[in-house]
């Protein structure tokens, strides 16, 4: 099965879907409340699956997120979220959700053909698609690769005077086992999909102290050391373990409404 990641775009291509993960519409309601007013990205969201999708690509999975409001919803999710899956199921001849945190009630939003899975997962041949709140099924642990959202990666880079930047990154790696008390089968590697919205602030993933989010990337399953950091570009900047800094920006964080990861950027 052929996986590969869509130049300069948060995006990834399974054979002949597109995976794409956080998108968070309604994001500019949010920053509104706080006196941030922009105008509506969603178009622009749209523009850009359509164009990693080209003409190689029949069906759509969104690994969670679709909503950005928890708890509660938006007027601009009522109105955009059914506008965005009218325009994919126009394009795509399948269009797939698995369940992310912030999307409660998302059976609300979307037209009936759209497929929803649950947080445990889904599965297309042997790989398995989280959005990475809460444990895997079983089914989805016993593929060979495990794509997950949420964690908004992206890699800090500091220069010799101090001075701090951030890029959304791809990380990818290993799985340390075969198997575990959970789990009779673990998949042998994973992928953490950049978040598809633009707008959205993100977690580095190479801060010294600060811990990843989600039950998989806190626990010892993963290889995280040795797992490598790829720009959107495609860029491979090396081992996770070789890029770790010390920043006092960042520090440990909830996945709550006051996180970095729902800042502009």
């Amino acid at each position: 099965m052929s996986i590969q990641p869509v130049p300069g775009i948060p995006a990834l291509k399974v054979d002949e879907t597109l995976v794409i993960g956080d998108l968070h519409i309604g994001v500019e309601a949010h920053l509104g409340k706080k006196g941030v007013h922009l105008t509506s990205r969603t178009d622009r969201m749209i523009d850009s699956v359509l164009e990693a999708a080209g003409t190689d690509v029949d069906r759509i999975l969104m690994i969670g997120d679709i909503k950005d409001s928890v708890p509660g919803s938006t007027k601009q999710e009522y109105r955009e979220i059914p506008m965005f899956c009218d325009r994919l199921l126009s394009h795509f001849s399948e269009v797939g959700i698995v369940r992310g945190n912030h999307d409660t009630s998302i059976e609300e939003f979307v037209p009936g053909a759209v497929r929803i899975y649950p947080a445990s997962g889904a599965r297309i041949g042997n790989v398995g698609f989280i959005h990475g709140h809460t444990w895997p099924s079983a089914e989805v642990m016993a593929c060979r690769t495990l794509v997950m959202g949420h964690e908004h990666p992206t890699v800090l880079f500091k220069d010799g005077v101090g001075a701090q930047t951030s890029e959304p990154c791809w990380l990818r790696g290993n799985f340390t086992r075969a198997s575990d008390d959970r789990y009779e089968k673990l998949p042998e590697n994973f992928i953490v999909v950049p978040a598809f919205n633009r707008l959205l602030g993100g977690s580095p993933v190479n801060v010294i102290g600060s811990a990843l989010l989600g039950p998989i990337l806190n626990s010892d399953l993963p290889d995280l050391e040795n797992a490598h950091i790829y720009l959107l570009d495609g860029l491979d900047l090396g081992r996770r373990g070789d890029l770790m800094v010390k920043s006092n920006r960042y520090k440990k964080w909830n996945d709550d409404e006051n996180s970095p990861r729902h800042s502009a950027l």
